[in-house]
This record gives structure tokens, C-alpha cells and sequence, in this order.
């Protein structure tokens, strides 16, 4: 195994930025898991399972996860969500505000890169779930949709 230090120095310094205290990241059997306090390597697979990421990462997952309201868009990657596209401007998207499918509710920033997060389907917006500049994780509710 190739030991890319780049990588790790960028997974780092994305946990210094969000808070987290360890990311892991997986491309086929080799991952890499950086904790804050040292870092960890192996060739071996994971034994447990994650979910499935769609071919787009920027396209918001329904989670599967128990605890996850109905109808929630999910978080498809690690890192910060941010509301509105720039500080003191309007939201993306607000309680009570209707949306169209393939509308930008939210932006999640990982790794210096802005991922649009879009509504996979037109409705009202119930709930926000997330504050604006929270580190959110995969998976985790980020508004509800009906």
C-alpha cells in the first residue's frame, strides 16, 4: 500500500475545521482513518457495511438510519453545511418555503470544495434540521420535505 500523504494531511486539517474527531475514507480495500491524536492504516476491508453513496456525490440520500424522520434529505457526505450561499444572504431554503426538485436547499463545504445539496423531489420544507455552519456527518437529517 501506497501511503499518500497528501491525503492524509487534507483529512487533518478537514477535522481540525469541523470539529470531528476522526474521518475515515475507503477506496476499495485500502482506507485511511485519521483521529485526532494519531492516525490509523490498514489494507484490510471494513466489517461492517456502509451505505450505499449515490454516483453523485452532491445528490442528497435517503439514510436508512433508525432515528431519521420521514421524508428527511440526508447528508451524502462528512463536513459543513452551511444555509445560505454567502453570510447575510437569504437561505436557500426556509421552513415553510416551497421547493422544486433539483432546487439548491443547502451547501456542504468538505475538503475546501462547495457541494450543492439539491431537493430530490418539489414540496414544503417542514423542518431545517441543521444550524448554518454546523459539521454535519453522512447521514445525518438535514430538512424535512413533504
Amino acid at each position: 500500500m501506497k501511503i499518500d500523504q497528501a491525503a492524509i494531511k487534507k483529512l487533518a486539517k478537514l477535522l481540525e475545521e469541523t470539529d470531528l474527531n476522526e474521518i475515515e475514507v475507503a477506496d476499495g480495500n485500502e482506507k485511511i482513518r485519521v483521529v485526532k491524536g494519531g492516525t490509523y492504516m490498514s489494507a484490510a476491508a471494513p466489517a461492517v457495511s456502509a451505505p450505499a453513496m449515490t454516483a453523485d456525490p452532491a445528490t442528497p440520500m435517503q439514510a436508512n438510519t433508525t432515528g431519521t424522520p420521514a421524508n428527511a434529505v440526508t447528508s451524502p457526505m462528512v463536513g459543513t453545511c452551511y444555509l445560505q450561499p454567502e453570510p447575510g444572504a437569504p437561505s436557500f431554503a426556509a421552513k415553510g418555503q416551497t421547493v422544486a426538485a433539483g432546487d439548491t436547499i443547502c451547501i456542504i463545504e468538505a475538503m475546501k470544495v462547495m457541494n450543492p445539496i439539491k431537493a430530490e423531489k418539489a414540496g414544503t420544507v417542514k423542518d431545517v434540521l441543521v444550524g448554518d455552519g454546523q459539521p454535519v456527518e453522512f447521514g445525518d437529517p438535514l430538512m424535512i420535505i413533504e
